[in-house]
């Protein structure tokens, strides 16, 4: 991962991109993009999409969405608390004690979660688990009207975003899913620069994946490919209490994971392991006997269907502020997706 494009993946952790609210991030995928894609769109969505050699007959859709797990302000109360709607899926048990940031027309608005003392709880509510709609953001203000002043019910909320790196090229931030699956496609298309490729490749970043999978609907019933991979994250077994046996062995830092299964056309699948092996890139497997909850779901029933596979990250701790994945994977799953595109003549067959 060279320095330029360490600095965007950095740059994009650290902006705002709740379901629905994806323009700041994607103001910044198109300025990056634009250096090296030979056209860069945006659709009615909010989708940014940028392609390399757009007049060739084999399509390939690549996959990565934007948006994050976040809430909105759904109420102000007297004393200027707010209280929050979720966007996406949370634990309220990983909200408690965080700084947040309400992104109000005006700018940022620094506030933070958390509850009573330690010291003031009774031995009933020390046992309780906390619910979402007993916990509120404290954003320092004297009362409702000098709340309402600043914050406006239905502005969206994000965890204090950030990048920090850890050893063994570890790193951890709030939205790693799916910023991390974002990069490694604009990336790819960015190692095909100079070489020669054979279909009109696509990388897209996808908008509002948290709340169903929506943007890659949409933009891919528009670029109507004939193949297409979603990169997104998956749960690493690499820590305590995660299950081999249920989840799978899959650990941060052994190369991207392809994914085997009825929401894959084997036939892809047969190509990006073809792909690993040849060029030496390191890979883990991972099954999944049913459609996922990623972008491979809908872009596979996209018109009359798309040859589809999901390449993913290995994640510790999953929409929580420390979502943690390993750099080298990243690097890795860059290099298969640029491989694997290289690779297309342009006559393939991916009939399963």
């Amino acid at each position: 991962m060279d320095a330029s494009s360490l600095e965007f993946l950095k740059a994009i952790l650290s902006t705002p991109s709740p379901s629905g609210y994806e323009r700041p991030v994607q103001d910044l995928v198109r300025k990056y993009v634009a250096g090296f894609a030979d056209r860069v769109t945006t659709d009615l969505h909010g989708n940014v999409i940028a392609v390399r050699n757009p007049n060739a007959s084999l399509r390939v859709m690549y996959a990565g969405h934007c948006d994050q797990i976040g809430f909105l302000v759904q109420y102000i109360d007297g004393d200027g608390y707010l209280y929050l709607q979720p966007v996406g899926g949370w634990d309220p048990q990983n909200l408690i004690g965080h700084r947040m940031t309400v992104w109000t027309q005006s700018g940022p608005v620094a506030g933070v979660i958390a509850r009573k003392a330690v010291h003031l709880l009774t031995d009933e509510e020390r046992k309780q688990v906390v619910k979402l709609k007993d916990l509120w953001i404290d954003i320092g203000v004297k009362d409702k009207a000098e709340a309402e002043s600043i914050v406006r019910v239905g502005d969206p909320v994000t965890l204090h975003l950030g990048f920090q790196s850890m050893r063994n090229n570890l790193a951890n931030a709030p939205a790693m899913d799916d910023k991390v699956g974002l990069w490694v496609v604009l990336e790819a298309l960015r190692r095909t620069v100079g070489r020669p490729l054979h279909c009109a490749l696509y990388s897209v970043s996808t908008v509002q994946e948290e709340i169903g999978l929506r943007g890659a609907q949409t933009s891919a019933f528009g670029i109507e490919p004939l193949v297409g991979i979603a990169v997104d994250v998956t749960h690493a077994s690499d820590c305590p209490t995660v299950e081999k046996k249920q989840e799978g062995d899959k650990a941060l830092g052994k190369g991207p994971v392809i994914y085997r299964g009825a929401n894959m056309n084997p036939v892809v699948v047969d190509r990006l392991l073809a792909a690993a092996q040849e060029k030496e890139i390191p890979y883990q497997l991972g099954a999944q006997g049913r459609a996922t909850g990623t972008d491979a779901n809908t872009m596979q029933i996209s018109r009359a269907g798309v040859a589809t596979g999901l390449v993913s990250i290995a994640n510790r701790y999953m929409h929580s502020a420390v979502e943690m994945v390993s750099l080298d994977d990243l690097d890795r799953a860059a290099d298969l997706l640029a491989e694997f595109a290289l690779r297309l003549t342009g006559n393939e067959d991916f009939t399963p």
